[in-house]
């Protein structure tokens, strides 16, 4: 099965050293299923070659932000910038390339398969830090309890979304969120969103450096002085947007309530 256009979206910083070998590899896995296929890569002012590696990969192109943003309004640019294309669905994932091309085309196969809004892939044995791995499994259970809903990996980024679903997440989230993922999850599963979740495998980083570049250059032990700040932000976003009554998250709906698939094969 095949869709006209499928528009993948990827916000990067710094990702020279292993996003070529990534975009190959998803262009390849997804050429076959779309009529027309583009990779759009918002780049967050890399300071390394990320913006002249992309361009140098048939099919994508770049998307240079005007300032250094962080990765949650990266992302939302690189969303906004798949809508403008006139996609039949829109693929995100980040540039750090923890999925493999496979899995990324099996969330598009679900989605063509399934019409529904959105499919998540749900990381399995991340390969990531003890404490990002933590902080995840803290945000979902508190999530769960301030809520009562229990959503899987609730901030993954490998997302396949219909355009017309999307674009009421990001009209209602605004353009600086700090966590535009958790808020669409929490939306989604509020609003009556139709999701499918499948299981995917989470690689290490291309490149080489564990942690990531948003967090800093190389792996630690314990959580760098940025991620802790950030981490203070993301928490009173998430309340103000998102969990308190009244909330501007909390009114987003989509169509009657449907009952969330758990897995595909």
């Amino acid at each position: 099965m095949t869709d006209g256009r499928i528009v993948v979206v990827m916000p990067a910083y710094n990702e020279a050293a292993g996003i070529g070998g990534f975009l190959v590899e998803i262009s390849h896995h997804l050429s076959s299923r779309a009529e027309h296929l583009e990779i759009i890569v918002a780049d967050d002012r890399s300071s390394d070659s990320t913006a002249s590696v992309v361009d140098a990969v048939a099919g994508a192109r770049v998307v240079t932000q005007r300032h250094n943003r962080g990765h949650g309004p990266t992302a939302l640019a690189a969303y906004r910038a798949g809508l403008e294309a006139g996609a039949d669905l829109i693929v995100h994932v980040d540039g750090d390339g923890q999925f493999s091309g496979h899995d990324i085309g099996r969330a598009v196969d679900a989605a063509q398969r399934t019409g529904v809004d959105v499919v998540h892939g749900v990381r399995r044995h991340r390969a990531d830090p003890w404490y990002r791995r933590a902080l995840t499994a803290c945000l979902r259970a508190a999530v769960a309890v301030t809520t009562g809903r229990a959503i899987p990996d609730i901030n993954t980024p490998l997302r396949v979304y219909r355009p017309e679903a999307l674009e009421i997440l990001i009209d209602a989230v605004g353009p600086d969120a700090e966590v535009p993922h958790v808020h669409f999850s929490l939306a989604e599963s509020r609003g009556g969103f139709s999701v499918r979740y499948i299981e995917v495998a989470s690689l290490p980083r291309r490149g080489g450096i564990e942690a990531g570049t948003m967090w800093g250059a190389a792996a630690s032990l314990f959580p760098p002085k940025r991620l802790r700040r950030f981490v203070g932000r993301a928490l009173a976003e998430l309340w103000t947007a998102s969990l308190r009554p009244g909330a501007r998250m909390r009114s987003v709906t989509r169509r009657p309530a449907t009952a969330s698939s758990p897995s595909v094969p």
